[in-house]
């Protein structure tokens, strides 16, 4: 038996490891138990979002959209390139670096925090003793005053559409293909069908995403939503609503994909086919049968307001627990369980939880939307602004989408913020701070923003919800 710790964290992804490394700053003994492998077979830090999630999927993003604007954007600026081509070795290679780099460098933040990593899968066992079963069929035992279970999500397998990892593939296949597809399908329109069908849609692939549901994001407000549909279409990415897949057969090199919608039942055929119908809590093997906590109705970790499971020095956070599953919910839950561990006043604002889609337009939003004030009988106000009238966006060529503003009717406070267009994923972050502080759109409309910026279109949205935009008429 090991030295008793202070804090065990078994899960060195988002939620994980930041709850390691503010339990360290703290003053307490902090060890992780992280499974995942790297390319290089060896410990990759991170989970899910630095190895095969939200870091890797913005450095192709990043990558295909560098490649379309050669074709697409450069010849309206006047600019011409000859044949260009994607070396898909470099392509991909590129994402491995960046991956490394942030893995490497979590790694690099617990020697310097002096928290003990171990390499293994953890399980909890009665009295906060953590086994961990090495990769090499080792078993060791260690024990702490606290654990908090980190161990993250796993993709949603359909009966119908099991993964191959060569013609059926989930968020981590679709990141390491070695060439374009020709024919990429994808079930489920939501962030990663979204944001992966659009890398491969950018490199030259005919991207067809199947949606089961009625409506394109739901989550989203509709006005922004129905704004990302048409930009989408114009991209090429056919987005077919209502379409409810019965079954996908690999047939040689090709899956034939079959599906119903209210015109009844299609068939066709693709080369790649990527599952993203959304992720569940991981919990296989992660708690013995008398370690006390519980799982919900929906097989994740069940726990209190404050990540508590209700037994005795056993906390839970992250996208095993409930809320969104949403990289920076984990992290703020991580520091917040370690500062409560600690004595100390730790707080999650769920309620100002902002959401990003990372598209080209970028979608985001926080609060609530317009049919959730309207279901709930608030009164308020609409402000919108549109990025075709905003001279930076104009400037850059990416002019489409707008910034609409939600506030009460009665208080003025901004009760809702939502956008698609160029750098949302930034914008956000000032609304998100004016709801923190209980703003109003009055507010927003007195701060003076600098000209020309995109960010003049949350100002203008904030002067709309009193009827005083400059640059639109009213």
């Amino acid at each position: 038996m090991s030295d008793k710790f202070d804090v065990i964290v078994i899960g060195g992804g988002p939620a994980g490891y930041h709850a390691a490394i503010r339990a360290a700053q703290l003053g307490l003994k902090t060890a992780c138990v992280d499974a995942f492998v790297g390319k290089d077979g060896k410990q990759a830090l991170g989970g899910t979002c630095l190895n095969v999630g939200c870091i890797p999927s913005k450095a192709l993003l990043d990558s295909s959209k560098q490649f379309y604007g050669l074709t697409h954007n450069l010849p309206v600026h006047g600019i011409h390139v000859d044949n260009p081509r994607v070396d898909m070795a470099a392509f991909i290679g590129r994402k491995d670096k960046i991956v490394k780099q942030f893995t490497g460098g979590v790694a690099q933040l617990f020697k310097a925090n002096k928290i003990t990593s171990y390499f293994g899968k953890g399980r909890l066992l009665k009295g906060n003793r953590v086994e961990i079963s090495g990769h090499d069929g080792s078993r060791e035992i260690i024990t702490a005053t606290n654990v908090v279970l980190a161990s993250g999500s796993v993709p949603i397998e359909l009966p119908f559409a099991r993964f191959d990892g060569k013609h059926i593939i989930d968020n981590a296949g679709a990141l390491d293909l070695t060439a374009v597809p020709k024919r990429l399908g994808v079930i489920g329109a939501g962030v990663i069908g979204l944001e992966l069908g659009s890398v491969w849609r950018r490199l030259g692939a005919e991207v067809t995403i199947l949606e089961a549901l009625p409506e394109f994001l739901g989550a989203a407000d509709a006005d922004i939503a129905r704004i990302a549909l048409k930009e989408f279409g114009k991209q090429g990415l056919a987005i077919k609503l209502g379409a409810k897949v019965a079954k996908a057969e690999v047939r040689g090199e090709e899956v034939e994909v079959t599906y119903v919608d209210g015109e009844g039942e299609h068939v066709f055929t693709v080369d790649k086919l990527l599952v993203a119908v959304g992720r569940r809590a991981y919990t296989e093997g992660l708690l013995a049968e008398d370690c006390g906590v519980r799982l919900d109705e929906r097989g994740r970790i069940a726990v209190d307001e404050h990540c508590h499971t209700g037994v005795d020095g056993v906390w839970a956070v992250g996208d095993a627990v409930r809320g969104p599953m949403l990289a920076h919910k984990g992290f703020e839950e991580g520091i917040a369980v370690a500062e409560w561990i600690a004595g100390k006043a730790g707080h999650v604002a769920y309620d100002t939880m902002p959401w990003v889609i990372y598209t080209e337009p970028e979608i985001a939003w926080v609060g609530k939307t317009e049919k959730q004030l309207k279901e709930e009988g608030v009164p308020y106000k609409v402000g919108t602004f549109p990025f075709a009238a905003i001279g930076r966006a104009v400037a850059m060529n990416e002019a489409v989408g707008q910034v609409k503003m939600l506030a009460h009717a009665e208080t003025d406070r901004i009760l809702g913020v939502h956008m698609v267009g160029p750098g949302v994923s930034e914008l956000i972050a000032e609304c998100v701070v004016a709801m923190e502080f209980k703003g109003c759109a009055e507010d927003l409309a007195r701060i003076v923003h600098a000209h020309p910026t995109l960010s003049e279109a949350v100002h203008e949205a904030a002067l709309a919800v009193d009827k005083r935009a400059i640059h639109k008429g009213n």
